[in-house]
Parts: structure tokens; sequence; C-alpha cells
């Protein structure tokens, strides 16, 4: 069955992809690095710039704000180890928690209306801590953090042609809106696989330094459906069906390591690098419990893709760097709106009868 074309609202409003979390003194890495300049794109402007003309929904992360969350473990299978001293690497098994979620600042979004699918993971091993923000296309709509912001600008403008001028502006936002309007849709999250698009440099024992992008791929088979045919199931399918399947037993996604050769870009996500890469299948994250975000694990969370562990840093790339800063502007701003956001009391304990005195 064909595929209809997503709207251009619906393109645009799915390319909102920074999602919320905490990273301390990211602002300030973020400035001292000079990732967010000349233009002097600051965490407030990136973050004001994520919320929709109504204003951002108070209490939630300003983007990817709808989501739900879950805990399970990493099994690495140690072959990772080969290029990097990560203790997460090496063969074993570490508690894993994370989020899955839609790229929309809107927490009550259906689920038809959002092209974009996010996965929050948190791997620690001991006090180390591996944490990662990922997204289901393979490579991001553009070039640079100022072009993201353009981007986010240029949507909301009244101004006719102010799409058509970004898009002349950075022609590899079509490379992004040819996969939003013909890559398939999947009813579940556990049959999407989701993508660092960045790239880090993974250091080994010798301290040999190599660049690595990765990718969490599906053991679930994919089932390709429509964006209409989402829509009949629901706006809350995708958080239903995940949960339930989850419950019937754990899901399972790979861990596949992609090594650049010299020349491949690092410092650009919008270009994928070539196939035939060396890749490393470096073990398998498995999905053991969903629960509801509100007062989940994942709810507090920062999923600052700039917090790893020894054996990993960040790249030249730029997007690292001003995401920490812009998760960190957000976090504080739903942190301190808690009150729209409360925690659900707990259940009074049933009533109990006794025959003691």
């Amino acid at each position: 069955m064909a595929k209809p074309a997503p709207t251009t609202g619906a393109v645009i409003g799915s390319l909102i992809l920074i999602g919320g979390v905490l990273a301390v003194g990211a602002g300030a890495f973020a400035y001292t690095g000079g990732f967010l300049t000349p233009d002097r794109l600051t965490p407030t402007k990136l973050v004001a710039a994520l919320a929709p003309p109504g204003g951002p929904a108070l209490g939630h992360r300003r983007n990817h704000a709808k989501g739900i969350c879950f805990t399970g473990v990493f099994d690495s299978n140690g072959k990772g180890a080969a290029i990097s001293t990560a203790p997460m690497l090496a063969s074993g098994q570490f508690p894993a928690m994370g989020r899955f979620n839609l790229g929309t600042p809107d927490p009550n979004a259906p689920d038809a209306t959002v092209r974009v699918r996010g996965l929050g993971l948190e791997i620690t091993a001991g006090p180390s801590v591996w944490r990662a923000a990922m997204i289901d296309p393979p490579f991001f709509p553009v070039s640079t953090p100022q072009a993201f912001y353009g981007l986010l600008e240029a949507s909301h403008s009244k101004a006719p042609d102010a799409m058509k001028d970004f898009i002349a502006a950075n022609p590899e936002f079509g490379t992004f809106a040819g996969w939003a309007g013909s890559a398939p849709w999947t009813s579940s999250y556990a049959e999407d696989p989701f993508h660092s698009l960045n790239a880090f440099i993974f250091v080994d024992a010798a301290g040999k330094q190599q660049p690595v992008r990765w990718s969490y791929l599906p053991e679930a088979p994919v089932v390709p459906t429509t964006q209409a045919d989402l829509e009949k199931l629901g706006p809350n399918h995708l958080e239903q069906e995940i949960t339930a399947r989850v419950a019937s037993a754990p899901q399972r996604w790979t861990l596949v390591l992609t090594l650049a050769d010299p020349g491949d870009p690092t410092n650009d996500p919008s270009k994928a690098w070539p196939e035939g890469r060396r890749t490393i299948e470096a073990g398998t994250l498995i999905v053991q419990k969903i629960e509801p975000e509100r007062d989940g694990p994942c709810r507090d969370i920062n999923f600052d893709p700039t917090i790893l562990p020894e054996g990993i840093r960040v790249s030249d790339d730029p997007f690292p760097a001003a995401r920490s800063a812009a998760y960190a502007r957000s976090y504080n701003l739903r942190t301190a709106e808690w009150k729209d956001y409360p925690y659900q009391a707990p259940a009074a304990p049933a009533a109990t009868t006794s025959t003691n005195p």
C-alpha cells in the first residue's frame, strides 16, 4: 500500500529533535568550546525556539516531551573492548535504564502526527555512566546547530518563502525530507532502529583513537505500516503496545558500532558514512520492564550525550556540546515547573484486619 506523503507541517513538527536533560556546567562548556558561536546561539534562544505557537508544555521536556520509561540490562559480549576501555563494553551484564519517546514538544501529540522517534539510554558500570540520546532517522536534517536553529525559526515564520529560503541555504535538508516521505512507519518502538548520528572517539587500552557512530538495531522483525493505519490504532498506541509487548517478553536491540575510515566526516551528522565500513556487534540492550514516565526512573534523568565513560569522548562534532547546553536549559526549566507536572501520590495501603489485640 502506498504511503501518503507527510504534510510540510508534519515533517517540520517531527524535526524538533533536541529533547530535554541535565549537564552540570554544560552551558559553560559550550561557550568555551566555541560551539555556539559565531552567531551567539545561546541555549536560551535554542530552547525557546523549540516551543510551539501556544508556548511550552510546562513541567515537561522542551522536546521529545511524550515518552515512557524502561529498565533492563545491557548484555555486553566484550567485542567492543577491542576499541574502547569503557567498562560497559567489557564482557558482562550492566544495568540499563531509558526512555522511548517522540520528537515533539507536545506531550499529548497523537503518535501518527510525529515522524521522528527517539531513545534515551543510560548504561552504568559501577561509578561509570554512559548516556546517549538517539533517533530513528539515519542522519540529522541539518549540518550545524546554527542551521537547526534556522530550521526552527523558518518553521515558525509567517513569511511565505521562509522554508523555501531555508532549504535553499541548507540543501542537506532535502536528504532528510526524502527519508521522512519514504521510510516505512512502524506500529511499535520494538521495531525501530535508533542511531547516535554524532561521531564519538573511542580510545583503546593502548591509547589508539577511533571515530565511531553507533546504532541499536531491533531484534523484532519490522512490519511496515502507514501513517493512516497508525492513526487508526489510537493516539497513544506506541506506549500501550510496548508496555504489553515487554510484559509478554523482553525486547532486544543489538548495539552496532560503526568505525570511520580516514576522511569520513566526523563533524557533520547530516552526512551518513558510506556503506561497507567496519562494524562491531558489541552486545544487546534487553528491555525488561516498562513504566509510566510520571513516576518512572527516567523522569528526572537528563540524557546528556556528553556524559561518557572513560574510553569514549566527544569528537569535533559540534552537536553534542550544543545539545548538552540545551538539555541543561530544558532540565532547569522543567524542574522549576514541578507544580505543573507533579508526582502522583502513592496509593494508600489496603486496609487489613487482625485478631491480635
